[in-house]
């Protein structure tokens, strides 16, 4: 058993080369090999979101607080909120972020394929987030 304390693990301001907006992560776990999961709290505010991604094994999302919003390419924007849980398929293109006026908070978890989590792509445009 390992136990790791809170506090223990600092939260950090996300990157802006795959972020728009203030956005803070906060680990929660990432096995090492064999195992391939990894899991953070991410805490978006209001207008903020990711880039476009995807992940090779897929991504799941239980928001914790607030509201926000999710798309996959081609697809409509969709409303998402504290007690929703959200999966994407191996390779699907999409982003995820808070509401253009509410704050959002969700766990993200995603299992790693030869070391890689997630693909980056373009940002999302204000025009695509919308309000």
């Amino acid at each position: 058993m390992k136990i790791i304390a809170c506090g223990s693990v600092p939260t950090i301001i996300a990157p802006d080369k795959y972020f728009t907006g203030r956005v803070l992560q906060t680990p929660i776990i990432e096995k090492e090999a064999p195992a391939r999961l990894r899991a953070t709290l991410v805490s978006f505010e209001p207008g903020a979101r990711t880039f476009w991604h995807t992940h090779p094994l897929g991504q799941t999302l239980y928001v914790t607080s607030g509201a926000g919003r999710a798309q996959t390419w081609g697809g409509p924007i969709q409303e998402i909120k504290a007690g929703d849980v959200i999966s994407f398929d191996p390779g699907e293109k999409h982003w995820h972020g808070a509401g253009a006026q509410t704050a959002m908070t969700h766990v993200a978890m995603q299992e790693a394929l030869d070391g890689v989590h997630a693909d980056w792509l373009e940002q999302v445009t204000d025009e695509q987030f919308g309000d």
